[in-house]
C-alpha cells in the first residue's frame, strides 16, 4: 500500500514539471510573422505612401504647352519644331523677258510629280511679279499646298549691275549670286527657265546626300563626246574636265560655298565666292561666250575637288539626241530632267521637246495624268519620228511612265489607308 502511494505521488510530480516546462515553452516563443504579401501589393505600398493626394495637391501645367494644347483642333497634328526651310526642296529660277510662261511650266512640272513640300526661289523683273502671284493663285489648292514661294528683284552684289544683266541670257548671271542672297538656305536646285521635271525633284535632291567632304555643287558635262564638245574644240579660256560643264541645272551647297576659300588665277591665296567673281569676270569677259556657264567653268577648272559630276539624264539636252543618240544613261533609265536650250519649245526644229513642253502646258491639274498627259504625249511622238530625237522615244517616255505609275500607288493607298480607317 505504502509502495503504490509513493509511485503515485512521483507519477504526479512529473506530470506537474511537463506542464510547467510547456506553458514556459508557449510563452518564450516568439509570434508567428504574418504571411508574406504578393509581389503587386509589395510593389503599392510604397507608390500609395508616396502619391500625393489629388484634392490638396493638383498636377502642375505645362505652361508652354497648356494654350497650344486646347487651341490644338481635334485630330490636328503637332507642327514640327525643324524649321520650313529645313522641312523643303529649294528650287531657284531667274526669268525676265519673255520667260515667264516658260517658269510657270517649269514649276508646273515640279508639282505635278515631286513628292516632299517645295520652296520656290523666283528672281525676276519687276514687271513680271504681279503676273507671277496671279498664275500661281490660279492653281487648284490641291498643288498649292505642296509649295511655298518667294518673287526677289534681280539684284548683284558686286560689280557693275547693268554689266551683269546684260551677260549672256538677260539676268542669267543672277544665280552667280545666289549663295551671297539666300543667306538661310542650307543648299538649293537651280535650273534654267527652259527645264521640265519628268521624275519627282526628291531623286535630284538625293544627290546632296553622295557629295563627299569637299564637293559644294554638282552639274551634268557639256557634252558626252569630246572631239564634238563646244568647249573642247572653240574654247579660249580654262574648263572643268574634258567636255565643261552645263550649267542649266545645277545643285549647290550654299553654306559650302559661303564657307569655303576658292583657288583662283588671280592671287595666290584663295577668295571666297562673292570676292572672287567680279575680278574673274574683269579678267575673262573677252574671251567667254556663254556668260555665267563659262565662269562656273573656270572656277571648277582651279577648283576640281569641289564638284560633283551628275549623268547626262539629270540635264538632257537636243545635243544627246540630234546628232544620234549618246547619253547612256538616258538609255537605260529614261530622261529625269529634259532641258530644252537652243529655243526647242517654240520652233520646229526639235519636235520631240516641244511636244513635252505643250502637253505639260496644256494638262488641267487635277485630270487623270495617263489620259490627259501620257497618252497624248505618246500620240503626239508619233509626228515627231522623221527626227532622230523622235526615233527614240523610249527614252523619253520610259521614266515618266515610271513616275506616274508611283504618283498613281501612292493615291491608292492613301485612298485605300482613309477608308480602312472609318
Amino acid at each position: 500500500m505504502r509502495l503504490s502511494c509513493k509511485v503515485a505521488a512521483a507519477l504526479l510530480c512529473l506530470g506537474s514539471l511537463l506542464l510547467l516546462y510547456l506553458l514556459a515553452g508557449s510563452a518564450a516563443a516568439p509570434p508567428r510573422p504574418p504571411p508574406a504579401p504578393s509581389a503587386p501589393a509589395r510593389l503599392a505600398a510604397p507608390l500609395a505612401r508616396r502619391q500625393p493626394r489629388l484634392s490638396r495637391s493638383p498636377p502642375r501645367r505645362n505652361p508652354a504647352g497648356s494654350r497650344l494644347a486646347s487651341a490644338r483642333k481635334p485630330g490636328e497634328q503637332k507642327h514640327s519644331k525643324e524649321p520650313t526651310s529645313l522641312q523643303c526642296m529649294h528650287l531657284a529660277v531667274v526669268a525676265c523677258g519673255d520667260r515667264l510662261e516658260e517658269t510657270l511650266i517649269m514649276l508646273k512640272s515640279a508639282v505635278l510629280f515631286s513628292n516632299r513640300r517645295l520652296c520656290f526661289h523666283i528672281f525676276a523683273e519687276d514687271s513680271l511679279k504681279p503676273e507671277f502671284e496671279k498664275k500661281l493663285k490660279e492653281w487648284p489648292s490641291s498643288y498649292t499646298k505642296k509649295f511655298e514661294y518667294n518673287i526677289y528683284p534681280i539684284t548683284f552684289s558686286v560689280g557693275n549691275a547693268q554689266e551683269w544683266k546684260k551677260l549672256f541670257k538677260p539676268c542669267a548671271a543672277q544665280r552667280l549670286f545666289l549663295p551671297v542672297i539666300l543667306k538661310d538656305v542650307d543648299s538649293l536646285l537651280y535650273v534654267d527657265t527652259d527645264v521640265l521635271f519628268l521624275r519627282p525633284i526628291d531623286d535630284i535632291w538625293h544627290i546632296l546626300t553622295e557629295f563627299n567632304s569637299t564637293q559644294l555643287a554638282a552639274m551634268a558635262p557639256e557634252h558626252e563626246i569630246p572631239k564634238i564638245g563646244w568647249y573642247s574644240r572653240f574654247a579660249r579660256h580654262p574648263y572643268y574636265g574634258t567636255t565643261g560643264v552645263n550649267s542649266g541645272v545645277m545643285l549647290m551647297n550654299l553654306t559650302r560655298i559661303r564657307n569655303t576659300q576658292f583657288k583662283n588665277s588671280m592671287i595666290p591665296s584663295g577668295l571666297t565666292w562673292e570676292e572672287m567673281l567680279y575680278p574673274l569676270y574683269q579678267k575673262y569677259k573677252n574671251y567667254i561666250t556663254w556668260g555665267d556657264q563659262d565662269l562656273l567653268n573656270i572656277i571648277f577648272y582651279f577648283n576640281p575637288e569641289c564638284l560633283y559630276v551628275f549623268p547626262c539624264q539629270w540635264n538632257y539636252r537636243p545635243d544627246h539626241c540630234m546628232y544620234g543618240s549618246n547619253c547612256k544613261g538616258a538609255e537605260e533609265e529614261g530622261v529625269s530632267i529634259l532641258h530644252g536650250n537652243r529655243g526647242v519649245y517654240h520652233d520646229d526644229k526639235q519636235p520631240t521637246f516641244k511636244a513635252l513642253y505643250e502637253v505639260i502646258r496644256d494638262f488641267p491639274f487635277e485630270d487623270n495624268l495617263f489620259q490627259s498627259l501620257y497618252y497624248p504625249l505618246q500620240s503626239k511622238f508619233l509626228d515627231t519620228v522623221h527626227t532622230l530625237c523622235g526615233r527614240i522615244p523610249q527614252v523619253f517616255l520610259k521614266q515618266i511612265e515610271k513616275t506616274m505609275k508611283k504618283v498613281y500607288e501612292n493615291r491608292v493607298i492613301v485612298y485605300l489607308g482613309a477608308n480602312h480607317r472609318y
